[in-house]
């Protein structure tokens, strides 16, 4: 048996966004069925004018793979000093009947890629069908692949942008009409971004000032993103009071993601939240049942998503002979 390597060009050839929205719904779905084993992850923070290394493990007891995703972020000074990137991700996948290593993946695209089709996959199970403008907070790399995956599965007509600096938002406003040719107003204001939201992504850091609630207009879906550990936020908790709530897992959401914070503040029981975007995907929970509900999409992001993404990826590697094959073990 030999292991397969796959570098960052291999892995940007092999899967399209249209793929990943399949394999995140694969995911979710195989969550709330009960076949995914899934622990807390690890995080190890490094000495100061470092960062952080993350290591995510899941196990799709269906696909009989193995995932560990190892993400390092906030090494500012790695392409000077040491000549590689300030973030890096690898994804290793183990043949869980044997437990041996098949494939070693450049992991970098991987978590944008399954973030943003998380976000589609919310769209298309809650949103408005004739929901036609986003609000984007925030307009960085995650808030364009929002985008990328979005635009795969409902007509946008228009998005209404709003960042921190002017600068920001303006190459966002740049980029996403000449990619896309979808018109992009930068506005003064959170406030007036939201307003005119059928679908509003939120992500930002979540250390910034609320979206606030009476900002929503009935029928909005809410794609919250940026809140993925506890100590961030984007969303005012008051929000939630009459919203339907749909997570991603409620062990993560409730204790880490936005949700946790109208939890932490008594404005809902865990008994009001919903139930899991797995579950409303296997028809055992109803998705929108109105126009005027307000539906928010709670993303921590899950090991699970890694696992179905990248072993999409491998085998498009095997069934289009990409990437290099070398005898890792010995008898």
């Amino acid at each position: 048996m030999k292991t397969l390597l796959l570098k960052k060009h291999d892995v940007e050839r092999l899967i399209s966004m249209t793929e990943v929205i399949g394999a995140v719904e694969e995911a979710y779905r195989a969550f709330s069925s009960d076949q995914v084993e899934q622990p807390d992850y690890i995080g190890i923070h490094l000495p100061s004018l470092r960062g952080e290394i993350d290591f995510k493990l899941g196990y799709d007891k269906v696909a009989e793979i193995i995932s560990m995703k190892a993400h390092s972020g906030g090494f500012t000074n790695n392409p000077a000093e040491h000549g590689v990137p300030n973030s890096m991700g690898t994804i290793l996948l183990f043949d869980a009947r044997s437990c041996a290593l098949i494939c070693i993946m450049d992991g970098s695209l991987i978590t944008g890629l399954r973030t943003g089709a998380a976000g589609a996959v919310s769209v298309k199970a809650l949103a408005r069908k004739n929901a036609r403008t986003i609000a984007s907070i925030g307009t960085g790399n995650q808030a364009r692949m929002q985008i990328r995956a979005i635009n795969e599965i409902m007509k946008i007509e228009e998005i209404h942008a709003w960042d921190s600096t002017y600068e920001t938002s303006s190459k966002y406003k740049a980029d996403i009409e000449r990619e896309f040719g979808i018109p992009v107003t930068v506005a003064s204001s959170k406030k007036e971004a939201v307003e005119r939201a059928d679908i509003l992504i939120t992500t930002t850091r979540g250390k910034g000032s609320l979206v606030e609630a009476e900002w929503v207009k009935p029928g909005t879906h809410i794609v919250a993103i940026g809140t993925d550990q506890r100590g961030k936020q984007e969303l005012d908790p008051e929000l939630f009071r009459n919203a339907k709530i749909i997570v991603d897992s409620l062990s993560q959401c409730t204790q880490k993601g936005e949700t946790w914070h109208p939890l932490d503040k008594n404005i809902i029981a865990r008994d009001d939240i919903h139930g899991e975007i797995g579950e409303v995907l296997l028809g055992r929970k109803p998705g929108r049942e109105g126009d005027d509900e307000i539906t928010i999409f709670d993303s921590t992001g899950m090991a699970i998503q890694d696992n179905t993404t990248a072993s999409k990826i491998y085998r498009n590697a095997i069934a289009n002979n990409v990437g290099t094959f070398f005898q890792f073990f010995e008898e």
